[in-house]
């Protein structure tokens, strides 16, 4: 039997930090209530494309894995945050990257991109389809936040890993996959003004508006993460405590101990950087296991938990069993441009080009959905 294990990982986050004091500068919130609620501290903001941090993310993983990007079978580019619609972001990649025998594709189910993407990758090598692959996890959220929306502009961040796939005769990679969708709530996490629904109706594509039910979804993201990490664990005959690791999509820290407390895990094997990096989206889980492996809580043979939900809202509970080697095999030369300018004025610059008389719900029409 063929399985995929992960061989290689790579990370790219973007040196600029914007703290909370930097968004009380023109929210009206402070520090202590944004970290009561959310655990967040502070997150990045990208000063380059996010097809930049993911080609440095995915060099970084390739050269880790000991392989060269004409090696490369598969390219998957987990996120919502494209550049273009078409073409597509993964084609970006493998150009700037150079692996020109791989094929690319996007894969969008929000925060749970990079989870659907390893266990798409995982199904197409072990079905013979490829003999490796590249799966990223990318946001560069910054760039259509709105950052007068106190509710969600506090949450988001940017960043960006990639895991290297290879085929492999040892039971290792993906074991089990829970995935699936409550779409009859899709509406409660909802950015309107990018998409087609959104063209040719008076507004500019881009001019955003978040729907965001932080109640609602709460509840939803508990539940289904709980029911996924319970469903794969079971499939796979794996107990929970023979979990060995805990990598959650970093939403927000009081539904992470949540579902580590119904899963039956104790928080000292979770994961966990919401502190730092805020919610990264798509880029949530594999930067959390990238800072695993180099803090050397990623050991041989290790089962690790890796639970998702975003918007749509998709959720996925996916189960990992390490391989045998958790240091590199080589490093990658290609680094991020440097940053010239702060977070908060990176921010400030988005804000000054934002129409604020272009944000109220009234200025977006509501685009028409079959099966809403």
């Amino acid at each position: 039997m063929t399985w995929a294990a992960i061989t290689g990982w790579g990370k790219c986050m973007p040196p600029a930090t914007l703290t909370n004091a930097d968004l009380s500068t023109f929210l009206d919130t402070t520090d202590e209530w944004i970290v009561s609620r959310t655990g967040m501290r502070e997150r990045r903001i990208s000063h380059v494309s996010a097809t930049e941090l993911a080609t440095v993310a995915a060099a970084r993983a390739i050269a880790c894995a000991g392989l060269a990007p004409d090696d490369v079978d598969l390219i998957v580019y987990g996120s919502c945050s494209n550049e273009e619609a078409v073409p597509n972001s993964a084609s970006g990649v493998q150009l700037a990257l150079g692996a020109t025998r791989a094929a690319a594709m996007d894969l969008n189910t929000a925060c749970t991109s990079f989870l659907y993407g390893l266990s798409a990758a995982t199904a197409m090598i072990r079905t013979g389809v490829v003999k490796n692959a590249v799966v990223i996890g990318v946001e560069l959220i910054s760039r259509y936040m709105d950052w007068s929306n106190r509710s969600v502009a506090v949450l988001f961040g940017d960043g960006a890993a990639a895991v290297v796939l290879q085929a492999s005769s040892r039971e290792e990679g993906v074991l089990g996959s829970a995935l699936g969708c409550d779409a009859d709530a899709r509406a409660t996490l909802r950015v309107r003004g990018i998409g087609c629904g959104y063209a040719n109706q008076g507004v500019t594509l881009g001019d955003t508006i978040w729907d965001f039910d932080g109640p609602a979804i709460f509840k939803r993201a508990v539940n289904a993460m709980s029911a996924a990490s319970t469903r794969v664990l079971a499939e796979c005959g794996v107990a929970a405590d023979a979990v060995d690791l805990v990598v959650p999509h970093q939403a927000n820290l009081r539904i992470i101990e949540s579902v580590a407390r119904h899963a039956g895990i104790p928080m000292e094997k979770v994961m966990l950087t919401v502190e730092r990096y805020g919610n990264m989206s798509a880029a949530t889980v594999p930067v959390a296991l990238v800072e695993a492996l180099d803090a050397g809580r990623v050991r041989s043979g290790a089962n690790i938990l890796m639970p998702g939900f975003g918007g749509g809202l998709t959720w996925a509970a996916l189960l990992v069993r390490w391989g045998g080697r958790v240091t590199p095999l080589g490093e990658a030369t290609r680094e991020l441009a440097p940053c010239p300018e702060s977070a908060l004025e990176l921010v400030n610059g988005i804000r000054a080009i934002q129409d604020p008389h272009g944000r109220s719900a009234a200025g977006l029409a509501a685009p028409v959905f079959i099966g809403k």
